[in-house]
């Protein structure tokens, strides 16, 4: 049976939308706008990290922006008060400037990440803000999951082992600091509590392992390979007493000024 779908899947990405979301949550909380007027939300997917940026500044006029049609429709009828633009964030020229630039879990999708956030920070108001989260993906067991099933031949995994253009911390904040006069950079581990290994291959089919299950082309492929890393997620994350699976992620944040 062949498969072909590219596009983000919206349901699959919620399903995990409490593990999503708390991130989105913490950096909010650190920003220190009192009352911003114009917001950007890049990579706003469903738009659930849009929704928070919503709470925290109701009167602010908010634009969530994603390259993924699916997402932007699941955004759109969210019901959250929001302009939704689709668009390829390291292409888009935004209109304006901007008060607060946020990203949750998107910029390691681009490429030229020092272009980009020269660009970005060209489209802020003085006093404006940048801040995002970036999943430190290499320094998790998983990556190395992912990785070494990539180098086995018989998936033939055209450079998709490129697909995730994370640095180091050290690497994003000299880019950072070349371009703005303050920076603030944390590093949180969420401990997952997962009730399976299978819970967490679910959890990377929908961002990590996407691109590698995009580039088989028939299902047999894809259950095959999901079969071999469910044997290193099962390897790496052992269960606990009561069955359940830790599953840390570990995250960067940064609020350039």
């Amino acid at each position: 049976m062949r498969t072909g779908n590219t596009d983000w899947n919206p349901s699959l990405y919620l399903k995990f939308g409490r593990e999503r979301l708390q991130p989105t949550i913490d950096l909010v909380s650190r920003i220190e706008l009192d009352r911003p007027d114009r917001i950007i939300d890049i990579g706003c997917g469903p738009g659930n990290s849009t929704a928070v940026l919503r709470g925290r500044w109701p009167d602010a006029e908010i634009a969530g922006l994603d390259n993924s049609p699916a997402m932007i429709e699941r955004a759109r009828e969210s019901g959250i008060e929001a302009d939704w633009i689709i668009a390829d964030a390291s292409a888009a020229r935004f209109p304006g400037a901007w008060d607060l630039i946020f990203s949750n879990a998107a910029y390691q999708w681009m490429a030229g990440q020092s272009e980009l956030f020269s660009k970005l920070r060209s489209n802020l108001k003085p006093g404006g803000v940048m801040a995002a989260q970036i999943p430190l993906f290499r320094e998790m067991g998983m990556s190395e999951i992912i990785s070494e099933e990539a180098l086995k031949g018989r998936w033939n995994f055209d450079g998709v082992t490129g697909k995730l253009l994370i640095h180091s911390r050290e690497e994003y904040y000299d880019i950072l600091s070349g371009l703005f006069e303050h920076v603030d950079l944390w590093v949180t581990d969420y401990v997952h509590v997962m009730p399976s290994h299978e819970g967490i291959l679910e959890m990377m089919k929908s961002t990590a392992l996407k691109p590698f299950l995009a580039q088989l082309e028939f299902e047999e492929d894809r259950g095959a390979y999901e079969k071999e890393i469910l044997k290193g997620i099962a390897r790496e994350y052992p269960a606990r007493g009561n069955g359940k699976v830790l599953f840390p992620f570990r995250r960067l944040f940064f609020i350039a000024k």
